[in-house]
């Protein structure tokens, strides 16, 4: 499989930890066509996602880590990991709520377009994740949008 690592800091900052596969997850994640994502992946993708974001609101570290990608987990200790999202990603451990949008596939590439609610501002997010036959992970988010949007 293809890895893409992309490792500035403030990308690696939001990997994920990756989990071993159930069947059905397995299955959705097969065969990847490029386009869009169906039901079965973007369920999957964003149950993944939201754990993730669940853990840094609990400050429960080592959860938020395991949702990263073991390629990611072999280049970032979970220290850097957890220095990184507090210093760039406060949005996420301070989250009132998450939407997710577009999901699409390219290749091996798997990205999911997520808006986080923090503070009543809309942060935007773009996750990079992989499936590398066992485990779904997050490689990386990077900021969207270049200022935060204050909701109304």
């Amino acid at each position: 499989m293809k890895w893409i690592f992309g490792l500035v800091v403030a990308l690696a900052s939001l990997t994920a930890c990756a989990q071993t596969a159930t069947l059905d997850e397995f299955s959705a994640f097969q065969e990847l066509s490029d386009g869009s994502c169906n039901s079965g992946q973007s369920q999957f993708i964003e149950e993944h996602i939201s754990g993730q974001i669940a853990a840094f609101s609990k400050a429960d570290w080592e959860s938020a880590y395991s949702f990263a990608s073991p390629g990611f987990r072999a280049a970032i200790g979970i220290d850097q990991f957890i220095f990184i999202i507090g210093a760039q990603y406060p949005m996420l451990i301070n989250s009132q709520s998450v939407q997710f949008s577009d999901c699409t596939l390219l290749g091996d590439e798997i990205t999911q377009i997520v808006s986080v609610t923090s503070e009543n501002e809309i942060f935007g997010l773009r996750y990079s994740l992989s499936f590398d036959g066992k485990e779904l992970g997050i490689e990386s988010a990077s900021p969207i949008l270049s200022e935060s949007q204050t909701t109304i």
